[in-house]
C-alpha cells in the first residue's frame, strides 16, 4: 500500500456562545481535516485542532506545517505508523495538533486495511462510559444555570472552569453547587489561572464542595508548587499543559507533581503517543483522564477508542462537539446524555460529510 496524495481542508465552525477559561475566549472551532489517500482505494481521515493557547498553533501555522507533513509522508507505506510518528515528531518537533490529524488519519488506515476499529487495534475492548460536560467561566449565575440544565440530561459529573480571582472563583462553584444538590462531582479546571497562595486557599475549600479534583490550578513549568500543592491537600491533582508527551509524563510522575494526567490527542501528537503516556502513568500508579479541544465528533471519536482500549484511562472529558453550531461528522462516536458509544466499524468509523469539505478551502499534496 502507499500513499498517493494527501488533502488538507480549512474548517470554520462557531461556538453555539463564547467559551470563556483563564487563558483564552474561543468563538471558532478553526480546525484542519486531513484526509490520506492510497493507491488501494482506502482512505484515512483525521482532524487536527490548534489551540494557541496551549500548542502554540494557529490554523495558519498549522497549515504550513501539514503541507510539509503531507510533503514526508506522500509515497509512503501508510500502515508504518511508528516509523512515520518518529518522523514527522523528528522534522516538528512541537506542533502537536497538526501532527495529531495524521497520525488520527494513518490509525483509521490501518483500521480499514485489517478490517477492525481502532480500539481493537489497540488490544482493547469495546466498552461504554461516560463523559462530563464543561460549564466555561461567567457570571455565578450563569454558570448555575447550566448546570441545573445538565443535570437536568442526565449528567452526574461536571466540570467547571475558574482560575480568576479567588472571590470570583468561589461566588461561581458555590453558586453551582446550589443549583445542584450535594449528589453530582465536580471538577475544577483553573487552566493555570492561579498563584500558589490562591491554589492553595482554593483546595481548602474544595473538599466541603464535592471537588473530585483540581486540574492545572498552577502554571504549567511550575513543578515545584504543584507538588506542594499536592503534598498539603487532600484534593487530587491533575495536569493538563504540563502534560504533552510521555517525557513529561515521566517528569512530573517523578517529581511527585500530580494524581492524574489529562491526555489530549492535540497536545500528545495523536493516539500513537497518548499511549506512551498512558503507559508511564499506569507503571508510576497514576491515573489518566482523555480530554479534548472544541473539535469535532471526528477527533472525538479517536480519543473515544483510545478511552475504549485503555481502562487506566479513568476520566473522561469528551464534550468539545457541543460547544459547536455545526456537526459535519457522519457516523463517529454517539451520545446518550452523558453516555458515550464507540462505534465498531472498521477504523475509526467516522468520516466527514463530503457536502461540508466542498465548502472548506483545501489543497491537495500529490505523489511526484
Amino acid at each position: 500500500m502507499k500513499i498517493t496524495s494527501i488533502e488538507i481542508f480549512k474548517s470554520a465552525i462557531k461556538t453555539v456562545e463564547p467559551f470563556r477559561i483563564a487563558i483564552a475566549v474561543i468563538e471558532h472551532s478553526f480546525n484542519l481535516f486531513i484526509k490520506i489517500h492510497t493507491d488501494e482505494g482506502i482512505y484515512g481521515m483525521g482532524e487536527a485542532a490548534p489551540f494557541w493557547a496551549v500548542t502554540g498553533e494557529t490554523q495558519a501555522t498549522a497549515l504550513a506545517a501539514a503541507k510539509d507533513l503531507a510533503g514526508m509522508l506522500v509515497g509512503e507505506d501508510p500502515l508504518k505508523i511508528r516509523e512515520h510518528n518518529q518522523a514527522l515528531h523528528r522534522y516538528l518537533v512541537y506542533n502537536s495538533a497538526v501532527r495529531s490529524g495524521f497520525d488520527m488519519a494513518l490509525y483509521d488506515l490501518l483500521g480499514k486495511k485489517a478490517g477492525l476499529p481502532v480500539y481493537a487495534l489497540l488490544g482493547g475492548n469495546r466498552r461504554c462510559f461516560s463523559t462530563d460536560c464543561t460549564i466555561g467561566i461567567d457570571t455565578p449565575e450563569a454558570m448555575a444555570q447550566k448546570a441545573a440544565a445538565l443535570k437536568s440530561q442526565g449528567f452526574n459529573v461536571l466540570k467547571i472552569k475558574l482560575g480568576q480571582t479567588m472571590a470570583q472563583d468561589l461566588a461561581r462553584i458555590r453558586a453551582v453547587r446550589q443549583a445542584i444538590g450535594p449528589d453530582i462531582p465536580l471538577r475544577v479546571d483553573a487552566n493555570q489561572g492561579w498563584d500558589y497562595p490562591t491554589a492553595a486557599a482554593m483546595l481548602r475549600q474544595f473538599g466541603a464542595l464535592g471537588v473530585e479534583y483540581c486540574e492545572q490550578p498552577l502554571a504549567a513549568w511550575d513543578y515545584d508548587n504543584m507538588k506542594r500543592l499536592r503534598d498539603n491537600s487532600d484534593i487530587p491533582i491533575a495536569a493538563d499543559e504540563s502534560v504533552f508527551d510521555h517525557h513529561d509524563a515521566f517528569k512530573l510522575a517523578a517529581a511527585g507533581c500530580c494524581d492524574i494526567l489529562n491526555i489530549k490527542l492535540a497536545k500528545s501528537g495523536g493516539i500513537y503517543r497518548a499511549q506512551q503516556i498512558n503507559s508511564v502513568a499506569e507503571s508510576a500508579g497514576l491515573k489518566c483522564m482523555l480530554g479534548c479541544m472544541l473539535e469535532s465528533r471526528l477527533a472525538l471519536t479517536a480519543a473515544a477508542h483510545l478511552v475504549s482500549a485503555r481502562p487506566n484511562i479513568k476520566f473522561v472529558d469528551l464534550d468539545g462537539h457541543w460547544g459547536l453550531l455545526d456537526d459535519p461528522v457522519q457516523g463517529g462516536v454517539q451520545y446518550k446524555g452523558p453516555q458515550v458509544s464507540v462505534p465498531d466499524g472498521p477504523g475509526l468509523g467516522a468520516d466527514i460529510d463530503p457536502t461540508f469539505l466542498k465548502t472548506c478551502q483545501s489543497l491537495e499534496i500529490k505523489d511526484e
